[in-house]
Order: structure tokens, then C-alpha cells, then sequence
């Protein structure tokens, strides 16, 4: 891993790095592969997170992922699954990570500490109940998603309920579920309480993470939850699994999945991670290097001069025909008029994929590419 650089980014210094924020990825690979289209041999930037989409990018070819974080708890988070892939078998990870019952993950985590750097022992040594809970119910939002699975969600649906949710049916059967069954005052009540701003804010992201937020962030998540329940299969959704049940069920994320595992595992020596702001490391880099961004919703933080000024930076380091990923969640940012001439909108292709998203919690997919002749 790199030596850390000074964050020069906006949310450094509005929220709390310290901890872990998210112990796994809640953004559907499967749709940012799509949009990055990466090209065999090149080179993707990416918002690091816990490590899962970062990985995942490793199933197209590319040569080299550099996974970028503020937060060196994320980054440890993604240092365990890379030494979980070195070491373990498919059916041990899916057990580390929590995808699978395990009283066996503490020795799982011991094949795995030799390949850990002194920093990252020192961190998950000190964490024995999360390794015990399984990693990816580590992070401040999965304890918010799992305060809502054993205290709020049974006031409203019974497990047989919410089992029958899960199950597979078609588009017709999912509506009349909903409709019937499942979308009852009880439900619209008190998840619009618990989604709120003020709850989500200190429970499960950061407060000041909502600065540029305008309207009801509830009544946003409540729709697209409804878009997630009946015109997407929930038994084909690992991100609602994991909400209603805390593992995945019938369906895992794109770095988990069996076809994948040998082939992460056959080229995990290609991802780089690096503790330091993406502006900063966008300097480093200096000449255009890049193929592909993954950049999360980075800009859900930022006010729209310093998204200007990021992507500004971003395009400076991308090679002709180059693309650009990111979410919207509530905060609504895209490539300003006097990029015009460096970043070129896809709206189509992104709104036909998001109908796809399964990480359903956006509220919009942003693809942007580099010219192929610049200006």
C-alpha cells in the first residue's frame, strides 16, 4: 500500500474517517461494469469502499486497479478480502465475509493475518467481534440496516412475510404482493421514520453528508424500495437479501459469485490500494492514465464548484474514450456546461441501466465519457 498523501478533497474535512462506514459495497457491480465497459489492458480508478466493486473490476481484464480511500479502515477492509482471496477456498470467503452461517471465521481470519500488512493486523486483531459477525456486517451502515431488521421490520412483516417477499415470482406476482400484502400503512409509516434524514444521518451515514440535500430523503428511498420490491426479483437482489435477512440467500454480488472466485484470485496482484484523496492522486498520476472511474456517489459531498473542479481534474488524467461511473443518491450532480468540450453525457444508456440497479437506494446512474479527439 501507498504512504498516505494529504486529502485535498471537500469531504475530508466534514465527516468522520476513523471508523468503518461501510463493511461491504452497496452498489451494484454488475450495472458499473456495464457502464465502464473496461477495456482489456487498462487502467480503472476506483472509489475503494470496503473493496468489493474494486475487486470486481478485476473479473474484465484490466491490468491494473488503483482503489482510492480516505479512510484506512476501508482500506483495510478491502486488504482482508485480497488476503482472503490468496488464502481461502470460495466457500471459506463467502463464510468470512458473512454470506454463509460460520462458527469458524476467527480461524479463517488467522489463514488469512499472514497476508495482512502490520496496520491491518494491528485493526482487525483489535476487532474480534466483527470477524466473529462476519466482515461485511462490519461498517456503521450495516448496523443502521440491521437495527432495522431486528427491531423495526418485525413490528411491521412476519418472517414467513418477509420470506415470501424473497421468493421468486414474476413481474405480475411481485406487484400484486406488494400491492396486497406488503405495502401497508404500518410499512410506509415507519419506514419513512427510519429513513428519514435525522435518522439515517446519525445512524447510518454521516449528518454532514446531507448539506446539499433538498426535499424528503424518505419518500425518495421509499420509491425506489418499490421499483426494488416489484419490477426487480428480489430473489435475484444479494443488497436487499442482506437488508431484510443479514446474508445473502439465493443471489451473492459480482466479487462473491463462484465464477468469479478464480479468476479475482488469478489476477489480485493487479489492484493497488492507496490512502489518499482522489484529487491527489489524480495529481500524482499527472498524464492521462486512465480508462475507467468507479466514483461511487463521491459528489453526493461536494458542492457543485468542487464537483466542477474534480472531474475538471479527473478528465485531465483520462485517456481518449475513457468513462466515468457514479450514483446520485439524494444530492443531484453531473458534468457542469463548461465541461462541455471534455465530458460527454450518456443519459439513455444510464437510465436504462439503472432500471437494472439492484442497489436500489439511488436515485440516478451518471455515465460521462471523454471525447475520443479532445478539442
Amino acid at each position: 500500500m501507498s504512504q498516505p498523501t494529504e486529502p485535498q478533497t471537500e469531504a475530508a474535512g466534514k465527516a468522520d474517517f476513523a471508523q468503518i462506514r461501510y463493511g461491504q459495497v452497496w452498489e451494484d457491480a454488475d450495472i458499473l461494469i456495464e457502464a465502464l465497459r473496461p477495456p482489456a489492458g487498462g487502467t480503472c480508478l476506483s472509489i475503494a469502499s470496503a473493496g468489493d466493486n474494486a475487486l470486481a473490476l478485476l473479473t474484465t481484464g484490466v491490468d491494473h486497479v488503483h482503489a482510492i480511500d480516505l479512510n484506512p479502515a476501508q482500506l483495510h477492509c478491502l486488504a482482508l478480502r485480497v488476503a482472503a482471496f490468496k488464502t481461502l477456498e470460495h466457500d471459506e470467503l463467502l463464510a468470512l465475509i458473512g454470506s454463509r452461517p460460520s462458527d469458524d471465521r476467527p480461524a479463517l481470519y488467522r489463514k488469512c493475518r499472514g497476508e495482512l500488512d502490520t496496520e491491518a493486523k494491528a485493526f482487525w486483531d483489535a476487532r474480534p467481534d466483527s470477524i466473529r459477525q462476519g466482515i461485511g456486517e462490519a461498517g456503521k451502515f450495516e448496523r443502521y440496516f440491521r437495527l432495522f431488521r431486528r427491531r423495526i421490520l418485525p413490528l411491521i412483516h412476519s418472517k414467513a412475510r418477509i420470506d415470501s417477499l424473497l421468493s421468486s415470482r414474476n413481474p405480475a406476482g411481485r406487484r400484486q404482493f406488494y400491492d396486497r400484502t406488503w405495502n401497508t400503512w404500518r410499512w410506509r409509516l415507519l419506514f419513512r421514520l427510519f429513513f428519514s434524514r435525522w435518522v439515517m444521518g446519525r445512524l447510518g451515514r454521516d449528518p454532514a453528508f446531507f448539506d446539499y440535500v433538498e426535499g424528503s430523503v424518505a419518500d425518495r428511498i421509499l420509491a425506489r424500495t418499490e421499483h426494488a420490491l416489484t419490477e426487480l426479483n428480489p430473489a435475484e437482489n444479494p443488497y436487499l437479501q442482506w437488508i431484510l435477512k443479514g446474508t445473502h440467500l439465493t443471489a451473492l454480488p459480482c466479487y462473491l459469485r463462484p465464477e468469479n472466485f478464480n479468476l479475482i484470485r488469478e489476477r489480485i496482484d493487479r489492484i493497488e490500494w492507496h490512502l489518499t484523496s482522489i484529487e491527489a492522486f489524480a495529481q500524482r498520476l499527472g498524464s492521462p492514465k486512465v480508462d475507467s472511474f468507479n466514483l461511487s456517489d463521491i459528489f453526493e459531498y461536494m458542492s457543485e464548484a468542487n464537483t466542477q473542479q474534480l472531474l475538471q481534474h479527473l478528465a485531465s488524467v483520462a485517456r481518449p474514450g475513457a468513462r466515468l461511473a457514479y450514483w446520485n443518491m439524494l444530492v443531484p450532480r453531473e458534468r457542469p456546461e463548461s465541461l462541455a468540450d471534455q465530458l460527454i453525457p450518456c443519459p439513455s444508456e444510464a437510465a436504462a441501466l439503472f432500471q437494472q440497479d439492484k442497489a436500489f437506494f439511488y436515485s440516478r446512474l451518471v455515465i460521462e465519457t471523454i471525447p475520443e479527439q479532445q478539442p
